[in-house]
């Protein structure tokens, strides 16, 4: 059974970081593209980071450019989502995913399996 869980959300101020894990089990972790995508209250799920089964290809919304990183550690069968500058804006809840393609079906919010979300709240 193949199961993603996130971590490291929660409540922050302006300006401050988080950093968001997703813990990956029941599938080779090393052949999958990860992303990170985000939904706020009452708005669609977006893709805000995605990073290709090596770690050497990595996109980024352009609402995160530059402040958030993402990483993976294929031997520990984590993705990472280092979130700096933080803004209130960024308050969402934070899935986590995993895809056998990279890139076009991550960008569609298209991918095999999720996981149950963290939130992370920004105040201002």
């Amino acid at each position: 059974q193949v199961q993603l869980v996130e971590s490291g959300g929660g409540l922050v101020q302006a300006g401050e970081s988080l950093r968001l894990s997703c813990a990956a089990s029941g599938l080779t972790f090393s052949v999958y593209g990860m992303g990170w995508f985000r939904q706020a209250l009452g708005k669609e799920r977006v893709l805000v980071a995605a990073i290709n089964w090596s770690g050497v290809i990595t996109e980024y919304a352009d609402s995160v450019k530059g402040r958030f990183t993402i990483s993976r550690d294929n031997a520990k069968n984590t993705v990472f989502l280092q979130m700096n500058s933080l803004k209130p804006e960024d308050t969402a809840v934070y899935y986590c995913a995993a895809d056998r393609s990279f890139s076009s079906r991550l960008q569609l919010g298209i991918a095999n399996y999720w996981g149950q979300g963290t939130q992370v709240t920004v105040s201002s």
